[in-house]
């Protein structure tokens, strides 16, 4: 779950020990770069940033909103791109005092490890699809993968597929449950797993012959604006406990993508964890948002500055 756009990222083991090397929680001195620019006496925020764009976007508008607004007691954000299980092991550590577009009930688990001193504090955005998608082009009558419309029927078109399923990055969590319900479905596809980059390009190539493909993805994502997908019918709605304890065969839930603070960030910058509580922007937006920066190749701190521009009056009443 894309991309501040899509650059490679480096191990968990060493960025986690980077985070341990770092001065935990959050400090008064100034990095040497992060999202925002603020010159005031505020913290700094040891912020872990996602791969997915949509994570660059959201770190970008509140460092824009603290660097305008100086009394929300946030000089910068100082962001270290990490995957989720990185960056809930910096949290519970104390390394890491501010996370965005923690994917719920994705990350819950994860969550709960450093419920000691990291509080979810707000929901940016719900109700945010994910699963299994083909191109529509390969449904149509007399397509490749005619009269497909269940997760179940995949293994019918195995050699249509080329017997691969394509994933994302494996340090994911919707990786490790995407592996769960091939298991459970009994499908035989092959999972690939390298990157999420590595993914969409094979979709992309594919999408240019007009070839089948079957792959995870999920909304908000640049790629619906790019190409018409079709997302595969589910036999069982997902449940609490499916997709770990359980066999794996029901869908993927329904996400949405949250902030978490710590205590600490609490206690050091109330107003800012206060903007927080208040703080959203729809699904919708953020899908705008990453076409501007992942399809038509825009700044991500260019677009998230016209977000803060064009929606100055609704920080203000966020600000209060």
């Amino acid at each position: 779950m894309q991309r501040t756009t899509l650059r490679p990222r480096a191990s968990a083991v060493a960025l986690t020990a980077v985070l341990a090397a770092a001065v935990a929680g959050c400090t008064s001195e100034q990095p040497d770069s992060g999202a925002g620019s603020g010159s005031g006496d505020g913290i700094t925020v040891q912020t872990a940033q996602f791969s997915w764009t949509a994570a660059g976007l959201t770190t970008g508008i509140l460092g824009e909103i603290a660097a305008d607004n100086p009394d929300l007691g946030v000089a910068s954000l100082a962001t270290t791109q990490l995957d989720p299980a990185a960056a809930w092991a910096g949290a519970q550590r104390g390394d890491i005092d501010l996370l965005t577009e923690v994917a719920l009930p994705n990350q819950q688990d994860l969550a709960d490890s450093a419920a000691d001193r990291v509080e979810i504090v707000s929901e940016t955005y719900g109700d945010a699809s994910q699963g299994w998608f083909v191109p529509a082009y390969a449904l149509e009558p007399g397509g490749p993968l005619e009269g497909l419309t269940s997760v179940t029927q995949l293994d019918e078109y195995a050699d249509q597929l080329g017997n691969k399923f394509y994933d994302a990055d494996p340090g994911y969590i919707t990786t490790e449950q995407n592996a769960k319900r091939l298991e459970g479905y009994g499908i035989g596809l092959e999972h690939v797993v390298s990157s999420e980059a590595a993914e969409l390009a094979q979709l992309a190539n594919s999408y240019s012959r007009e070839e089948p493909i079957v792959l995870y993805l999920y909304h908000p994502h640049a790629v619906f604006a790019q190409y018409d997908m079709v997302q595969l019918e589910e036999p069982t709605p997902y449940s609490d406990g499916c997709l770990t304890t359980g066999d794996g065969a029901c869908a993927m839930p329904s996400y949405s993508a949250n902030i978490a603070a710590s205590d600490e960030l609490r206690e050091q910058a109330p107003a800012f964890v206060d903007l927080l509580t208040d703080f959203r922007i729809s699904v919708e937006e953020m899908e705008e948002m990453q076409k501007r920066v992942d399809v038509d190749g825009e700044d991500v701190a260019a677009v998230a500055r016209e977000w803060v521009d064009a929606n100055a009056d609704q920080i203000d009443e966020w600000i209060g």
